[in-house]
């Protein structure tokens, strides 16, 4: 029998070697004409691809059957993307919207669950469009807290997440205010139908889609936010809000509104945002970002506050301060040895969206 073009590819190495170039070829996006080109920004943009190489081999190596789907956390403290939240806690499962889905679980005390369907087009052109969206306002759970969602295209009775014709992907997303103290929701996904079924073992086809995915997630989503990144920085050390229908565009949470932009400062300096509004809503955070969009490591610094954490005035009020030292006044946001970056803050399932105050000054003259 003759051999398919991806078993010759693999057999004579045509498709290893064109891995290894093209992500040889993602180098360049690091060393692009506006991106810090001191050894510091250049080594955390080269771990960074690393890092989404990882994540890409996952996704699409490991975890890309849609009949046999598998909540997979993509998102988390050493695997970062697109100013990932450090209060929330990401999962995705690839889908097919030719069949249907059950998740079941258990809610927890977490406090936001939203679980959208999508159109993830990450590795393509950088788009994540939402079809479908459901979250825990919305569901009704059993008595101990028991989730049950049917996902498919024609809408079923009890909780209900539609699939769009296009859909590849579900995603969820539970945002923490306190993660020491609050549960997270514990779900699994199946295929309705899929109990007795077992995947079909590895093919020369899918190992090379996979291959062919991953870097092209890599060269895909380091583009897309090295691009975002120069573009805040005509707003260098403001903080405005951010373009909302491109944020949704790539995969934003209908029930956020965000603020982006990019930051810098020297030594005896000091960024100050202040809010004089808090609106009622679910919650709200802010958080420090690395020039390539990366959160910065919450595991051992504090970069981040939120609704639960932050400092208020007795008006009600909050001022966050970013410096490379302590200060000595609340909501100190630490700059974890960077001199310049990206931020976000984020109103979620507010009310309504009022804008920020911020400035830089000496850290001579707050203290």
């Amino acid at each position: 029998m003759a051999l398919s073009d991806a078993e010759q590819r693999v057999i004579d190495g045509t498709a290893w070697d064109e891995f290894c170039d093209a992500l040889k070829d993602a180098g360049k996006i690091i060393r692009s004409e506006k991106a810090p080109k001191d050894s510091f920004n250049q080594a955390e943009g080269y771990r960074y691809l690393a890092r989404l190489l990882r994540g890409g081999l996952e996704s699409f190596l490991e975890f890309r059957d849609p009949l046999f789907p598998q909540l997979r956390c993509g998102a988390h403290e050493t695997i970062k993307l697109g100013a990932d939240n450090p209060d929330n806690r990401y999962e995705s499962a690839p889908i097919n919207p030719a069949y249907d889905y059950r998740i079941t679980g258990t809610r927890g005390t977490v406090n936001y669950l939203g679980i959208s369907s999508i159109i993830n087009r990450y590795a393509v052109d950088g788009t994540m469009e939402v079809t479908g969206h459901i979250d825990h306002r919305q569901m009704d759970l059993g008595p101990n807290g028991e989730i049950d969602i049917i996902l498919s295209k024609d809408e079923k009775p009890g909780n209900w997440l539609p699939l769009g014709e296009s859909a590849n992907s579900i995603t969820v997303r539970q945002t923490f205010q306190d993660r020491e103290n609050e549960a997270r929701a514990e779900m699994k996904i199946e295929r309705i139908g899929a109990k007795d079924d077992r995947p079909a073992p590895l093919t020369a086809e899918k190992l090379q889609r996979g291959l062919q995915g991953a870097v092209m997630f890599v060269h895909g989503s380091a583009k897309m936010f090295e691009d975002w990144a120069e573009s805040f920085l005509p707003t260098l050390n403001d903080l405005p809000p951010a373009d909302q229908d491109y944020c949704q565009s790539i995969g934003g949470d209908p029930n956020i509104f965000y603020f982006h932009s990019a930051w810098e400062l020297e030594d005896d300096e000091v960024f100050i945002i202040e809010a004089p509004e808090i609106p009622e809503c679910q919650t709200w955070n802010f958080q420090l970002d690395n020039w390539w969009m990366e959160s910065l490591d919450y595991r051992h610094h504090t970069i981040h506050v939120n609704k639960h954490t932050a400092h208020y005035e007795p008006d009600g009020s909050v001022r966050v301060v970013v410096s490379h030292t302590n200060p000595g006044v609340p909501n100190w946001i630490e700059t974890a040895g960077h001199k310049k970056g990206t931020m976000c803050w984020r109103w979620i399932g507010a009310d309504k969206h009022p804008t920020l105050k911020s400035r830089v000054a000496k850290l001579s003259e707050l203290k």
